[in-house]
């Protein structure tokens, strides 16, 4: 079974700057695989600049706002490579791309931890703050996926965002509907 670390990664663009978005991580053993699909800046980024500078938010708003246009959150450099992390966040790895394997839609990026450090204590999601999450990957996925999986994926998810959804995930939640929205109005 896979482990996939749902994370902010930033990569170092060509004119200094860094290209931060939400992309999922997978584990093995003591490596992390890098998998972002095709067209990504990050794909170049890391042919060009092989380091990679992972945060972990506690708040779900900042997966939310990357996936749609509110991408504005501070960084800071990080502590050993030349990259940036989430000013805000509870921890953050510090990984180099040791090997590649291209692929047409998702090249593999093995990649090795150079530091790692936890900022504050991380106490977990609750259920609507895993539901956002969950939303925010369905919303990535609005091309792949029929409308009816996604439907039935987001009235599920619903339930969570009723009963446990403080105003930063409801924030968050209607952030990601009305991408969803957008994307169908669009079609």
């Amino acid at each position: 079974m896979p482990f996939i670390l749902e994370t902010i990664v930033a990569t170092k663009n060509t004119d200094g700057s860094f290209h931060v978005r939400p992309y999922g991580l997978h584990r093995d053993g003591d490596d992390w695989i890098f998998l972002p699909f095709r067209p990504s800046p990050a794909i170049e980024n890391l042919a060009r600049h092989p380091f990679l500078v992972v945060s972990a938010p506690s708040d779900v708003r900042v997966i939310a706002g990357f996936l749609t246009g509110r991408g504005d959150w501070p960084t800071v450099p990080a502590d050993r490579v030349d990259g940036v992390r989430l000013a805000d966040t509870t921890g953050h790895m510090e990984l180099e791309a040791v090997s590649f394997e291209d692929h047409e839609q998702r090249p593999r990026f093995r990649c090795r931890v150079v530091h790692q450090v936890a900022h504050r204590p991380f106490l977990g999601f609750n259920r609507a703050q895993a539901a956002v999450l969950e939303a925010a990957i369905l919303s990535t996925r609005l091309g792949m996926l029929p409308a009816e999986k996604v439907d039935s994926e987001i009235t599920y998810l619903r339930i969570a965002i009723e009963k446990c959804a403080g105003p930063e995930e409801l924030e968050a939640w209607s952030w990601l509907m009305q991408r969803i929205e957008d994307y169908r109005n669009a079609q």
